[in-house]
């Protein structure tokens, strides 16, 4: 390091000041002491600049470099960030650096998920407007994230509260809308009585608001849907196809997406008169037990209650009864614990496979999102079925023997439900289970009673949000109540600004403004789309956010599309991610996408934890990063977080640990600093060393091996302090950190470039130079691992078995024994068997 960079600016004012205080010896040596003394703030806001003035992270889409997308899911912009956001985004500029310097054309944006409840329920509270709330809270993140020395393109920068990006929305739901992929139907709907608007099913968690925790309602409105179900089966196949993703998400999305294989049965529906009223289909995985069926129910939110209610002596007890069922939790209703609640209609239906008469019944315990909402109730082979048969004194009928007992109804104090063979089914008597569901299913199918069908659990997605702070649905509504859609040349639909938040329904209802419409006599939609809407398709609007012309760029698309490296939290497996994969799929069946997925490598980080649990506002124990990084510098949150723990592992919060990575940088600035005071006295160990972790980093990074690739620094930083190094050996240790630790080694490479660090290539390393005779094998004693020992290689088990027993982490298990076995497997394995 030139010692005059910093001594001439620094402290040329005081020999000419003091001179004789300036020469004396102990004044000097503190001021080459000050001068050495590792400390940040001195360069890390000069770098910040200095990086945004020379465009030094500035994709370009005309390079001739492989393209790599780089992304993390994108913030809400709530508050300040806390260290688990660090680690988030850390890991992605690691490798969005590493990249870089590999070769790679990098796209590594980032933008903001802006709207949403919170920033409306902040201006009920608060009397503030949601867009100057959100605004203010996307600039505190953003100097938050620079702080980071995060190397995002902010020129790709994009809001999703901002008319320039939900105009796309509108737009996308245009060509949904043409493509007859959204529809309004009015059905019962999940309604969060706290935050006052509909939820998707996904938006549900065991019966409360995701958001607010709230014991989510049914309420019975008109809603805008996206046919996401279209594409049930392609997102359950495609799956397969994700070789990069964590096989426990792909496991939680094919539980959502939840693929039933069974058949329909067509019932006949007759009032209590006999007369004929409609088909009623009902859908089941155990079609073997339809000589079984005692009653048929259909779920309180079914559309033939309406009917039922219409001809009913007494309609208000039938809308009693389900007001009582929709006032239960869904939980609670599919509970097999809670008591089943029913209302015979007095309605009968025909059992097609022996024409028995079966009566109708509503029941709590059926849901109208699974299959159709209609179960035939097969009391001994079902538990819910039974326990509700009990309850409402209905035959018992056992149609399913047990193989290997003689059961009777009289052994029933709970349904039998396994496999098993038919009895008291007619013709098919004496058919193994398997065999009865293809035969009783071709036997309706004779009849046009009944088909093989695949079902599914996924329902599709509800996007009606009665909220102001969201994308307005561009749908007008003429004199008939018929909804028309807007012309594109009319987007965006704009949020009015002459709104009230009171927390009194929908604010877009009250607005003179939002209804003032060209043509008379029409009205606008004044609900508002599911945010999940703003994160399904982000990532493409990256490539063209300044662009006013189109939502993407195909031509861009098609370079950079499907991202390479998605991070974020596992907790989005079964919203974000799932509705992202349809948005895909849909905007290829649409013309404008060539791919069939959108993330092809998929990273969920562990969280960051602080006495065990995880950090929260709510829980007040998070760590502001702002305060770690004024005190010990950005590189050591970054070096901290990314050493602290393996990247998919939860991480625990140590103010030791914070420190233990300051030191390790302060060591490495020591060494760049005075290397003359290591002189290179072991040259073969140093660069056989030095070669080695390049390998061993590469691998690393490229794996999110982050903690193991940092080890391997260390290592070789110990390998300098013992053996010295030369000037070629701190460039290399200075490549091999910089995706780490940014601004210290853009600061001490200045000392051989004066370009960045950040764009010089990555080191390469010789193969033969890693190769080594020695290995490090594990010592166990009866199986598990008391100690490790490095050797020679291919050593022999006799020469190898004297040192083993005598070290002294061995010794202790002996107990004055001589092993009874011995297992050596050459190079990797010594185990004793006492």
């Amino acid at each position: 390091m030139n010692l005059y960079r910093y001594l001439v600016p620094r402290y040329l004012v005081f020999p000419l000041l003091f001179p004789p205080l300036f020469f004396s010896v102990s004044f000097l040596c503190d001021t080459i002491q000050l001068m050495s003394e590792f400390c940040p703030k001195d360069f890390e806001e000069r770098w910040r600049q200095r990086w945004k003035k020379d465009a030094v992270y500035t994709r370009s889409f005309s390079d001739d470099k492989i393209p790599y997308y780089v992304l993390e899911m994108f913030p809400y912009p709530s508050g300040k960030l806390h260290m688990g956001h660090v680690r988030n985004y850390t890991l992605g500029d690691t490798l969005a650096r590493f990249k870089r310097m590999t070769g790679h054309n990098v796209l590594y944006p980032i933008g903001f998920d802006s709207f949403g409840l919170p920033a409306e329920n902040a201006a009920i509270k608060h009397g503030v407007n949601p867009k100057s709330w959100t605004l203010d809270n996307v600039d505190t993140m953003k100097q938050q994230l620079q702080l980071l020395g995060l190397s995002y393109d902010w020129n790709c920068e994009l809001a999703t509260c901002k008319d320039d990006y939900y105009r796309w929305n509108q737009w996308i739901f245009l060509q949904f809308y043409k493509k007859g992929l959204v529809y309004r139907k009015k059905a019962y709907v999940n309604w969060d009585p706290v935050d006052q608007t509909v939820l998707a099913n996904e938006q549900v968690i065991d019966g409360k608001g995701w958001r607010s925790g709230a014991v989510v309602e049914k309420k019975e409105i008109a809603q805008w849907y996206f046919k996401i179900t279209d594409y049930a089966e392609e997102l359950l196949n495609d799956l397969d196809t994700l070789d990069g993703w964590p096989d426990r998400v792909k496991q939680m999305q094919r539980h959502w997406i939840g693929k039933s294989v069974g058949s329909e049965i067509d019932f006949e529906v007759f009032d209590g008169s006999g007369k004929y009223v409609e088909t009623l289909t009902v859908f089941t995985t155990r079609i073997d037990t339809l000589y079984g069926a005692s009653y048929v129910c259909i779920a309180p939110e079914h559309p033939l209650t309406a009917a039922i209610k219409s001809v009913h002596v007494s309609p208000t007890s039938v809308q009693g009864f389900i007001d009582q069922c929709l006032e239960q939790s869904q939980a609670d209703r599919s509970d097999n614990d809670k008591v089943k609640l029913g209302f015979e209609t007095g309605y009968k239906v025909i059992n097609p496979i022996n024409n028995e008469k079966l009566p109708l019944f509503i029941a709590n315990y059926v849901l109208m999102d699974y299959g159709t909402g209609a179960v035939m109730a097969v009391p001994c082979h079902d538990q819910r079925d039974f326990a509700f048969a009990t309850q409402h004194s209905l035959p018992l009928k056992l149609v399913i023997q047990d193989p290997l007992s003689s059961l009777t109804l009289s052994d029933f104090p709970h349904a039998y439900c396994e496999d098993g063979l038919l009895c008291n089914s007619g013709p098919h008597s004496g058919l193994d289970s398997k065999t009865a569901r293809k035969a009783i299913t071709d036997t309706l199918i004779s009849q046009k009673k009944g088909r093989f069908k695949a079902q599914y659990r996924l329902r599709d997605w509800l996007i009606s949000r009665q909220r102001y702070w969201g994308t307005p649905i561009p749908i007008v509504y003429d004199e008939a109540g018929e909804p028309h859609a807007v012309d594109e040349s009319e987007l965006p639909v704009l949020l009015p600004e002459d709104v009230t938040f009171d927390g009194k329904g929908n604010p877009l209802e009250q607005s003179d403004t939002f209804h003032q419409f060209p043509q008379p006599g029409y009205r606008r939609e004044t609900d508002t789309m599911d945010t999940f809407v703003d994160s399904s398709w982000y990532f493409l609007r990256y490539l063209s956010a300044k662009d006013d012309t189109q939502a993407f760029d195909p031509a861009l698309i098609k370079q950079f599309l499907p991202v390479d490296q998605y991070i974020g939290g596992v907790e989005h497996a079964c919203l974000h991610l799932l509705y992202a994969r349809f948005f895909t799929k849909a905007l290829r069946d649409c013309g404008y996408l060539e791919i069939n997925e959108p993330f092809t490598r998929l990273l969920t980080q562990g969280m960051v934890l602080k006495d065990g649990a995880k950090m929260s506002k709510s829980l007040g124990n998070t760590v502001d990063p702002s305060y770690i990084i004024d005190r010990y510098g950005a590189d050591t949150a970054r070096l901290f977080i990314l050493f602290g723990a393996p990247v998919d592992r939860d991480l625990e919060w140590s103010d030791k640990a914070v420190e233990g990575s300051f030191r390790f940088l302060k060591r490495i600035w020591a060494l760049c600093q005075s290397p003359e005071k290591y002189p290179l006295s072991s040259p073969d160990i140093v660069l056989r060393a030095r070669h080695v972790c390049i390998k061993k980093v590469s691998h690393d990074i490229a794996r999110f091996q982050y903690n193991t690739a940092i080890s391997h620094l260390m290592t070789l930083v110990n390998t300098f302090y013992h053996h010295g190094c030369s000037e070629d050996d701190l460039r290399i240790l200075l490549l091999l950190l910089a995706p780490f630790a940014p601004f210290m080694t853009e600061e001490l490479w200045q000392q051989f470039e004066s370009t960045s660090i950040h764009q010089a290539a990555w080191p390469t390393f010789d193969p033969a130079l890693c190769e080594t005779d020695e290995v490090t094998i594990v010592i166990q004693v009866n199986g598990k691992v008391r100690d490790k020992m490095t050797i020679a290689k291919n050593q022999e088990r006799d020469s190898l078995e004297k040192v083993i027993l005598s070290r002294d982490k061995i010794i202790p298990y002996l107990r004055d024994k001589s092993p009874k076995k011995i297992i050596y497997v050459p190079n990797k394995l010594f185990n004793l068997v006492i």
